[in-house]
């Protein structure tokens, strides 16, 4: 192989590295979770693919059901380390295109979930499914305010990383 070829493999394979994302699954079922960097970097979800991450129950009151709930699905931090992606902001874009910011602490300094179970149950698009932006808001109270609530974002379907 001539050199000058070599050396654009290998500098295509280092650019490739750097924009390719860390995840590399297919979703095998519908995709109901896109993230994106902004750039080409891309990452889809199904829902086996998030019940495979480790999950977390929360057990909290919300403004949106009466008493105690218990959600379930994978931390918000672990979806994004599957990804490989991070920045200093989350766009969280529901099914109906309402968008909401989350600062990047959010998910560091919170155990904040997305949803995909209510009570046990998978969560339909008319129940706020199929994902569902959840705070521990009776593990930490100062979280229940409008602040909060306005980015617990219900029927997820991207989220989108801003630097």
């Amino acid at each position: 192989m001539h050199i000058l070829t070599h050396f654009r493999a290998l500098a295509a394979v280092a650019v490739l590295g750097v924009v390719a994302p860390a995840w590399a699954d297919t979703p095998t079922g519908p995709v109901i979770l896109t993230v994106t960097d902004g750039a080409e970097a891309q990452a889809q979800f199904d829902l086996d693919m998030l019940d495979a991450l480790d999950q977390r129950v929360t057990t909290t009151e919300t403004p949106w059901y009466e008493g105690p709930q218990e959600f379930s699905g994978p931390l918000i931090a672990d979806v994004m380390a599957q990804t490989g992606m991070d920045g200093s902001e989350l766009n969280l874009v529901a099914l109906n295109d309402y968008a909401a910011a989350m600062p990047w602490s959010d998910i560091v300094d919170f155990p904040v979930i997305l949803a995909t179970r209510l009570n046990g149950e998978t969560m339909a698009v008319r129940d706020k499914g199929p994902l569902f932006v959840i705070y521990p808001f009776d593990e930490h109270p100062e979280l229940k305010n409008e602040v909060y609530f306005s980015r617990s974002v219900w029927q997820v379907k991207a989220i989108e990383v801003r630097p």
